[in-house]
């Protein structure tokens, strides 16, 4: 009886699936991973789509901390000089985001990749494409609406003061939608025939 249990577990080992069948056994379980589906805007506009606003701030936040941290460390100095966080933020934005990508969560599209939570080692991910442009482009107007100054700053208070001055303040693309100043709702957007 061994050799025969030895035989199947060979032949199922080598074979695949298929193989329980033969020896007796039940199959096993097949599972199937298929790449997100995703929609024209997804994947032409040059934009980020809103509903990856959140996360791509996030990892642009990452790559922020990361980048300045490690300017820091390699400088030996506690703080950079001016022009020392301009150079690093600009060479943050300017990099290659290729290591980021969007995935299907719970048929949710979520962005993927360094410093961004809740990712699914068995799932099929988009990189590239359009993704590394958008979030340059993206990064690039957080440094310009933020400023250089006003983000380091934020750096240098902790991880979490920059990802909360970039994502999650008052028009931040993680704030609570419909939501104005001090969290009243944001008056009615007047339509442009309405004028």
């Amino acid at each position: 009886m061994r050799p025969v249990l030895a035989a199947c577990v060979a032949l199922s080992l080598v074979v695949g699936t298929g193989a329980e069948d033969a020896c007796g056994g039940p199959p096993a379980p097949s599972h199937t991973i298929s790449a997100p589906q995703l929609s024209a805007e997804e994947q032409l506009s040059p934009h980020m789509p809103e509903s990856l606003r959140c996360d791509a701030c996030h990892a642009i936040a990452f790559q922020l901390e990361e980048q300045l941290s490690k300017a820091e460390a390699k400088l030996g100095r506690k703080a950079l000089s001016e022009s020392d966080y301009v150079e690093v933020l600009e060479r943050s934005c300017s990099q290659g985001w290729e290591l980021y990508g969007v995935q299907e969560l719970n048929g949710e599209k979520r962005l993927m990749g360094p410093g961004l939570p809740n990712q699914e080692p068995l799932s099929v991910a988009v990189t590239g494409g359009p993704w590394p442009g958008r979030l340059a482009k993206m990064c690039h107007g957080f440094v310009g609406e933020q400023g250089e100054e006003q983000l380091y700053g934020a750096h240098r208070r902790g991880p979490s003061a920059l990802r909360d001055l970039l994502c999650h303040g008052e028009k931040g693309p993680c704030a609570p939608p419909g939501r104005g100043k001090a969290g009243r709702p944001a008056p009615p957007k007047v339509l442009q025939n309405e004028l």
